[in-house]
This record gives structure tokens, sequence and C-alpha cells, in this order.
């Protein structure tokens, strides 16, 4: 029986995360940099403690008019302290509940340019200084931000997509592309399956390319997120493939 983590993006005032937590096991909270503040981090955080989903935090370009989806013009320092500071507003409510914080994912134009960027790459990785001896980054397999984070001693976990398509470079299809979201439970089903089983994937012009993954992400925006985390929960064990509580 093969078993994978399933990840979603939350706290992202979609207010779908207790019908999604019972089929997830990780999430990503986001923590005021994109989306999110006080009071949606608290209610996530404690609804995640109730579905016993581990809980990663979710900090991007400070961006919230664009979502965090455009890449940023913005200084080492700034950014540095931006990401410091999204993280440190989730930790403590962490602490408050007397929770642990599982990992950190980037979100959106931050973690796609970190994977292609090693300035900006390491850039990120020295905000997260203080997290690089227990908390694991999930990060693309092959990217640049992976193989910077491991040289530099950091844990990863490597990530796919179950809900996007990929160029063969392991790059996702641009949001720009109305076929860049997969919205088809079914299809997402056959990522997964392949991903996890075969280790491949196939991209957006019908080529395999080789990956690996540790968790996979389904985008708690996407608005068949629920119809595709349930309908994963249901087939997923016809595959002799597990959820990783």
């Amino acid at each position: 029986m093969d078993k994978i983590d399933i990840n979603c993006d939350v706290g992202e005032s979609m207010g779908n995360e207790e019908e999604l937590f019972p089929f997830i096991s990780s999430c990503n909270i986001a923590c005021g940099g994109h989306a999110g503040n006080r009071q949606t981090m608290a209610e996530t955080v404690r609804l995640a403690r109730q579905f016993e989903v581990k809980i990663g935090a979710h900090p991007s370009y400070p961006d919230k008019k664009n979502f965090g989806r455009i890449s940023m013009d913005i200084s080492n320092n700034l950014l540095i302290e931006s990401i410091q500071e999204q993280i440190k507003s989730l930790t403590a409510i962490l602490k408050m509940e007397k929770l642990d914080l599982h990992h950190v994912k980037l979100h959106g134009a931050l973690y796609n340019d970190v994977a292609k960027n090693s300035n900006l790459a390491q850039t990120v990785l020295a905000s997260l200084e203080i997290y690089k001896s227990k908390t694991p980054i999930y990060v693309p397999y092959a990217s640049v931000m992976a193989k910077e984070a491991i040289n530099q001693g950091f844990s990863v976990m490597y990530e796919a997509f179950g809900d996007r398509r990929y160029h063969k470079d392991l790059s996702l299809v641009s949001r720009d592309s109305p076929r860049a979201v997969i919205k088809d439970p079914k299809e997402v089903l056959q990522q997964v399956i392949s991903v996890v089983k075969n280790k491949k994937v196939k991209t957006a012009n019908g080529n395999s390319v080789n990956i690996l993954a540790d968790t996979v992400c389904i985008h708690g925006d996407n608005p068949f997120a629920l119809q595709i985390v349930s309908y994963l929960s249901e087939e997923l064990p016809n595959q002799n493939i597990q959820l990783k509580k």
C-alpha cells in the first residue's frame, strides 16, 4: 500500500475548510501576505486540530491586491521581513493552541519564482533559517529551490499538483490558460495515480516526465475542490494508495 500526503491551501476566504479537512492530511494556512488575518488563521487552526490535519504556514509576496499571484520587485530585506512576520503571526496562534508548525509552503508567484531563481531562493531560505532544524519546506521536485534547500541542510518534502497541468520542465501552465486548472475529479485521480505509482506526470502536450512527490496539492480555491478530494478519498484505496495521516 502506497501512502501519500494530500494538502490544500486554505484560510484564503473560500470558507470551505470544514468540508475539505476530512479528506486531506495537511494544510497550508494563508498568513496575511496574499490573504488571511488573525481571525481566519485562528479559525482555520482550530478546524485543522479538530480534523487532525497537519498545519503549515503559507507565506507569499506581500500583495493582497493580486492574491500573491504576480511577481514583485521587492528588496531582499523587505521580503525576508515580510515572510518572517507572516509565519510568526501563524506560529503565535499555534503556540496559544499548543500546536506545532508542521511545514512551510510558499504561495503563488513566490513559489514559482524560487523554483527557478537561485538568488531569490537563497533570500527566502535566509528568512526560514530559524525553522531549518525541524520544519520541512514543501518544494517542487528538481527545482532550484529544492536544490538550494538541500544544499543548505533544510528538510524538504517534494510537492506535486493534482489539479494543475505541467510543462515538460515541470513548471506549471499559467493560470492565464483556460486549461491550467484540472477540474474533473477523474482526471485528477489519474494524475495522482501516475505521480504516486509511476513517478511520472503527463505534460500539457501529452509527454510524460519524471517527478517525485511526498505530498500532492489540491487547491482550496479550485471550484471543484470538495468534489475532487472526496472522490480521491473514495478511489485512492482502490488503487492501493492510502492517505498519509
